[in-house]
């Protein structure tokens, strides 16, 4: 069991934003906060991971007023952009990264903005005295390609709040259902066209997430959608409410995320946590998350595996029933945030002074 302390936490933009980042760090300081933690939590400029002078300055000053010696947790948005920043304070105060997956490996950058975020993310990870990833395989990543040292590492994987089983349809026409902003990463493309070869079979498929993001991209799988013409059967929701995620979760059929990269992939066990069977992808953490009675992976932008997958699936009710028995198994041992919190806090207080 952890001892409470002190820490503070820089998150860039609102911290209420609906992503699996954001909502890890609001409850990982909720539950610090219940286990007795003297939580501040300071907003950074909107403008990271592209930040410009005016909020590096910001971030500088703001790590200014800090006091000597005490725990900073930077959200990994920021902090592999604040190499120079976080140099002027790296031996007075206890910065710890915390990384949701390599920025460089965002999907749709040019090469050469990726290798200048690969090399501001390793020049800012020399000062953290801790780094604290959601995954192991993003521990590898941060190994084998950034020389963080592995006692300078630590895991706290996401946890899932207890759901009801998902109660699905009447199987005439099969919910699919797909969480994620429309971004370059989360592969939306590759399911579109995935799905416009099995337009004999019934389904539907809403695909949940904000679609102010990445404008660019909800545009361009609207008009992918019209092409293909799957307009009928697709529905881009847009933001939802925890309410309404939960009955789109209750009345699926199959959850699918055919994402690029996965930094751990939180809806992914929020799906299992409902006893939802998987069609996802071999990436990342992704084959650790979801275990292989439970769902499908295949390779990633891989349109014609996953096309064959869904249509295993889509076609066989018996693999169906047995997919979502492994769900159900694997759900019973999915850990709850009080745990993960208290992990990161084993994490904080093992932070070392200079």
């Amino acid at each position: 069991m952890t001892r409470a302390g002190s820490v503070w936490f820089l998150i860039p933009g609102n911290l209420t934003t609906p992503t699996g980042g954001y909502r890890y760090d609001r409850r990982i300081i909720d539950g610090l906060i219940g286990l007795g933690w003297r939580v501040r939590a300071e907003r950074l400029d909107d403008s990271f991971p592209e930040p410009n002078a005016d909020a590096l300055a910001d971030a500088d000053r703001r790590l200014a007023t800090i006091p000597d010696g005490d725990r900073v947790v930077i959200d990994g948005l920021a902090f592999g952009l604040l190499g120079d920043v976080a140099a002027l304070h790296e031996r007075r105060l206890r910065l710890v990264a915390l990384v949701h997956h390599p920025l460089a490996l965002e999907t749709g950058l040019f090469a050469a903005r990726a290798e200048a975020l690969r090399m501001s993310e390793s020049r800012a990870l020399v000062s953290a005295r801790r780094v604290v990833v959601t995954s192991a395989a993003t521990a590898d990543v941060l190994n084998r390609d950034y020389g963080v040292s592995k006692e300078r590492i630590r895991v706290v994987q996401p946890g899932t709040d207890p759901a009801p089983l998902a109660a699905g349809s009447d199987e005439t026409i099969l919910n699919l259902l797909c969480v994620a902003a429309p971004t370059p990463r989360k592969g939306h493309d590759t399911l579109l066209r995935a799905l416009a070869p099995l337009a004999d079979r019934p389904w539907r498929l809403d695909c949940v997430g904000s679609l102010t993001r990445c404008t660019r991209t909800s545009i361009a799988l609207r008009r992918l959608s019209e092409r293909l013409d799957l307009s009928e059967r697709v529905n881009f929701t847009g933001t939802v409410d925890e309410p309404a995620l939960d009955a789109f979760y209750h009345r699926a059929d199959l959850f699918v995320l055919p994402t690029r990269f996965e930094g751990y992939g939180m809806v992914l066990t929020e799906a299992l946590a409902r006893g939802l069977p998987i069609v996802s992808t071999r990436t990342g953490p992704i084959p650790d998350v979801v275990p292989a009675d439970a769902g499908l992976l295949v390779d990633p932008d891989d349109p014609a595996a996953l096309e064959a997958a869904l249509a295993r699936v889509l076609d066989d009710a018996g693999l169906r029933r047995s997919l979502a028995a492994g769900a159900r198994s694997v759900r019973t041992r999915l850990r709850g945030w009080d745990a993960a919190s208290a992990e990161f806090g084993c994490a904080l207080e093992g932070v070392p002074h200079g």
